[in-house]
């Protein structure tokens, strides 16, 4: 009933004989064969149809309602479909507010990021842009001008909001399922830094402990340092419940990862360098007291402001990402003692996440990998290296030894060679 034709140019085309006779041609562009074919048979459908007075097969149905716009108009051209009622422009501006009225399953936080990019998608394209009209061009000359103002992953945070919102625009069928400009942009996965980690030794923080005006801010400062815990949101949530003292653990509250399943609250050890502070504070709690930190809880209260104070008052420079490098200097301690798996569940990240935003190479690493090698090691080393060389056939009695010797050799703890 149809056919289709491949011009020169590498452009598809169907062709079908309609009811009065005629040859209508409904041109496809360069698509593949296997496009024009599954195009081929939902026009032979149509054309049964509308010969026979039939009613469509449903998943016609679905089809035709999941259809873009643009071959949808090639269908109603050649008389295979009605024309589609043309849909009322949507705003950019009426779109986002709608769009953010409804979000009333986000977090306080969550909102004010989506509504900073919310801004500067309305101050760049203006609020009665229709949403329909901004094409990937668009979308690239906006990260442009994010660029010049703002850090590289603050920018990448707002292109993939913007593709969310896009995203959101297509399931209510406001524009075509293709037509997300930043649906295909690259580079929108926040990056690590490496310049910006830093490693907060034991002498530094005890210089910051010593400078701390009180237990309350020496406890918030060691549980980010010793327990690796998020701060502010993981500190405030800590009540005294959740500390076991018999069992040596506390339960920690991830409002962060909570919206993963099983990722709401996770089992941290009370560590020996942070147990002082938690004690001490346990001491200068009054009875009936719920939460481990009481001060600090206002939500107006700038805990990176005064931390920043404390640090200059131990006679230390500020280090980048205050709270942050805390939670990474203890992760990558932690991960030289203990399998990583472990680590992370304790941190509460993955092991992809640790890796490529926590886990820092320090000088020590460098200073160990550098160390001498014990004479004894190296030489049972070198002579395990030229026995496996030379593949002995057969070895004799004393080679067994030797070979026993140089294993034992090999395999000791050279830490603990004189």
């Amino acid at each position: 009933m149809a056919s289709i034709a491949r011009d020169k140019n590498g452009t598809r085309r169907i062709l079908f004989v309609a009811a009065n006779g005629k040859r209508p041609t409904i041109r496809l562009g360069k698509a593949s064969q296997r496009a024009a074919e599954a195009v081929k048979f939902r026009v032979e459908q149509l054309l049964a149809a509308k010969m026979t007075g039939h009613a469509l097969e449903a998943d016609t149905v679905r089809w035709l309602s999941k259809l873009d716009s643009s071959l949808a108009k090639k269908l109603a051209k050649v008389g295979l479909i009605p024309e589609r009622e043309a849909k009322p422009t949507t705003t950019l501006g009426a779109f986002l507010d709608a769009y953010l009225a409804g979000r009333t399953d986000v977090k306080p936080g969550t909102m004010i990021n989506l509504d900073r990019t919310r801004r500067e998608l309305l101050a760049f394209f203006g609020e009665t842009k229709p949403i329909a009209e901004i094409n990937e061009g668009d979308a690239d000359d906006f990260r442009l001008s994010l660029k010049k103002r703002l850090g590289e992953n603050t920018v990448r945070r707002m292109c993939g909001r913007a593709r969310q919102f896009f995203r959101a625009a297509i399931k209510r069928r406001l524009i075509a399922a293709d037509a997300n400009p930043f649906g295909e942009m690259k580079g929108i996965a926040v990056q690590a830094n490496k310049e910006r980690f830093y490693f907060v030794s034991r002498e530094e923080a005890a210089k910051v402990l010593d400078a701390c005006p009180d237990s309350q801010w020496r406890l918030l400062f060691a549980l980010s340092r010793y327990g690796g815990l998020r701060c502010p949101s993981e500190h405030l949530a800590l009540t005294w419940a959740d500390i076991d003292w018999e069992l040596g653990r506390m339960q920690v509250r991830s409002s962060k990862t909570e919206h993963h399943e099983g990722k709401g609250r996770r089992v941290v050890p009370i560590f020996p360098e942070l147990r002082p502070y938690l004690e001490e504070a346990w001491d200068a709690a009054e009875p009936g007291t719920e939460y481990v930190i009481t001060r600090y809880r206002d939500a107006n209260s700038n805990l990176r402001t005064q931390l920043e104070r404390i640090i200059k008052r131990a006679g230390l420079e500020t280090w980048p990402k205050l709270f942050q490098n805390l939670r990474s200097t203890r992760e990558t301690e932690l991960a030289e003692t203990f399998p990583l798996h472990v680590v992370c569940d304790w941190i509460g990240n993955s092991q992809a996440v640790a890796a490529k935003h926590y886990l820092q190479v320090t000088d020590d690493h460098f200073s160990d990998a550098t160390k001498p090698v014990p004479k004894i090691a190296q030489n049972a080393a070198q002579q395990a290296h030229a026995l496996a060389r030379n593949e002995p056939q057969a070895l004799k009695p004393a080679d067994e030894q030797t070979y026993v010797l140089l294993g034992n050799a090999i395999d000791c703890d050279f830490d603990a060679i004189p």
